[in-house]
């Protein structure tokens, strides 16, 4: 059966290895039908599976960076805004049930599901949203991040794009999750389902994230467990000039079970004293 991998992936793969193919319109049509096919949703950057794990979409990636060396430097005039990039903005938000508020701004090549509200924030080619998600102030959403439904990116939050090497895999954030204000999550860091970040942390790949609910702190990289509640923190580490403190990451508590998202997130602040 022809499928749009199947039918789009050579070539770009291809291309990607040799740009000169890009001067053949085989190619060039994959590229762009690729791209568009992006922007409707139907091929994604990466893609959950049912084990719970997450394939990155390494053609998909290629694509828009095949993408980049055929678009021309263009001016897009929105109303009094003036735009000049190789890349045009998002359209028809209406028809996709989607509010984009004054100046947000959502690239082409990005995906918003029905429900999403993007304030003035940042929503780059490549990432998708899930359903019902909010994108507050300032937030931004980097290329190929992959944000679940129903989750909250609260004032300046800012989800790292990750689109080289293509095999990387990109920032995902699960469904419900709630990231505090200020938040930093970059490079491929993986929050779980119904997670709660709290103001100011700041998640990398390096970023040493110690689980502190139990009797001796049990120590992670890359990842939040689902229904973690999460705050900023510091461990004491010896340089050549002396004991310092760096940054860390601290697992708290978990989300009650027993209550419906809304009401956990709530009892989770309170609980744990958690800002966002």
């Amino acid at each position: 059966m022809t499928t749009p991998e199947t039918t789009w992936r050579p070539l770009i793969e291809a291309a990607f290895a040799d740009r000169k193919l890009l001067e053949d319109p085989a190619t060039v049509k994959a590229v762009r039908e690729a791209l568009d096919a992006l922007d409707r949703g139907e091929i994604r950057a990466a893609s959950p599976q049912e084990d719970g794990t997450w394939v990155t979409n390494g053609w998909v990636k290629q694509a828009i960076l095949l993408f980049f060396g055929l678009a021309k430097m263009e001016t897009h005039n929105v109303g009094p805004f003036e735009f000049y990039d190789r890349v045009p903005l998002k359209k028809n938000h209406q028809a996709a049930g989607v509010r984009v508020v004054p100046p947000g701004v959502v690239r082409y090549g990005a995906f918003l599901e029905p429900g999403c509200v993007v304030m003035p924030g940042y929503v780059n080619i490549g990432a998708r949203v899930g359903e019902r998600s909010m994108v507050d102030t300032w937030a931004t959403v980097g290329t190929c991040a992959q944000i679940g439904k129903d989750v909250h990116l609260s004032g300046g939050v800012g989800i790292g794009g990750v689109l080289e090497p293509p095999t990387a895999r990109p920032v995902i954030v699960e469904d419900g999750a709630f990231i505090g204000s200020r938040v930093v999550i970059v490079e491929g860091v993986h929050v779980g389902r119904e997670a709660v970040i709290g103001s100011g942390v700041v998640l990398t790949a390096s970023t040493t994230i110690i689980d502190v609910t139990g009797e001796t702190p049990v120590e992670r990289k890359g990842s939040v467990p689902a229904r973690s509640v999460v705050i900023p923190g510091t461990r004491t580490k010896r340089f050549p000039a002396g004991e310092f403190g760096v940054p860390c990451a601290l697992i708290i508590g978990q989300r009650n079970p027993s209550t419906d998202r809304k009401v956990s997130l709530n009892d989770a602040l309170r609980d744990f004293n958690v800002s966002v």
